[in-house]
């Protein structure tokens, strides 16, 4: 709750001066444009997508990957992963996902609006091309996904990065609207106004998804070392990385949505949810200095 208080709050924080600026600038008497009604709309706008896809998130990926959840353990492996699970869910001090296996490639992901009730899967894939203790640290790197609030974060920051992006977009809009119209008579937004907003929505929405990138890439290293203390060791989830970049595990399996908190990522590019695997070996191999 702090989490999420915390970033309501800096984005009202923001929006509120950016409102100031813009009328004493006469962003919104020059041009007609409603300031206080605009960041409204942006906040609200911007955060409910957001929230909406957070608290859908279980739901969704049950849904879409067609998680078998283990309720029951059927066999040795099911109640291994379960125990491993719940394992590391004690030592951060979360409340015990559910835990789910999909078929798919070699990956694993961590999901839900919620620490205490949240999701963790893995392929079978995963569990095939990689031993026990591969796939303990890779089951340790979800749970510090879920125990770091990992969902809630990345959430709140597409939360601001839409606001700013519906915002920014209208304002500049509305100042292009005015200064092509010249008809103080006519009312109304003109072609101008629709036609910058659009492009700028595309503009602007494109450099927020390389910021939200950019900070899921940190929660990945971030995850690794969670991973590297609950293990005890970094080497198991060294070997765990190395064994998946060998097998060319990019997550392209995953829907957009949770690819953020997979295991594996597109790597090398502005709009990866992952650093490249040997960024993230170096990492943890630093932490042993």
């Amino acid at each position: 709750m702090q989490r999420i208080l915390l970033f309501v709050l800096t984005n009202i924080a923001v929006m509120v001066v950016v409102g100031i600026v813009t009328s004493l600038l006469g962003v919104g008497p020059a041009t007609g444009t409603n300031t206080g009604q605009l960041m409204i709309f942006s906040l609200v706008v911007g955060f409910s997508g957001a929230i909406i896809s957070l608290l859908m998130s279980k739901s969704m990926a049950k849904m879409s990957m067609r998680v078998k959840v283990i309720n029951q353990p059927g066999n040795a492996d099911e109640a291994w992963i379960v125990e491993t699970v719940r394992k590391f869910a004690d030592k951060s001090g979360i409340g015990m996902p559910e835990v789910g296996i999909y078929e798919g490639e070699p990956n694993a992901f961590a999901t839900g609006a919620f620490k205490n009730s949240a999701l963790v899967a893995v392929s079978t894939g995963l569990l095939r091309g990689m031993t026990r203790e591969e796939v303990e640290a890779v089951i340790g790197h979800e749970v510090a996904h879920v125990a770091n609030g990992d969902m809630v974060t990345m959430a709140l920051i597409q939360g601001v990065m839409n606001t700013f992006v519906v915002l920014a977009s209208r304002l500049i809009g509305s100042l292009v609207d005015g200064f092509l119209r010249r008809d103080s008579e006519s009312s109304g937004p003109g072609i101008g106004y629709y036609v910058t907003t659009v492009v700028l929505d595309i503009l602007f929405g494109v450099l927020a998804g390389i910021i939200v990138a950019w900070f899921s890439r940190q929660r990945e290293f971030r995850a690794d070392r969670g991973a590297a203390g609950l293990m005890g060791q970094p080497e198991s989830m060294v070997r765990a990385l190395q064994r998946l970049g060998g097998m060319h595990a990019e997550g392209a399996d995953m829907p957009k949505n949770l690819a953020a908190m997979g295991i594996a990522g597109n790597i090398g590019k502005l709009f990866s949810t992952h650093p490249p695997m040997e960024e993230r070996i170096a990492a943890l191999r630093a932490l042993k200095g």
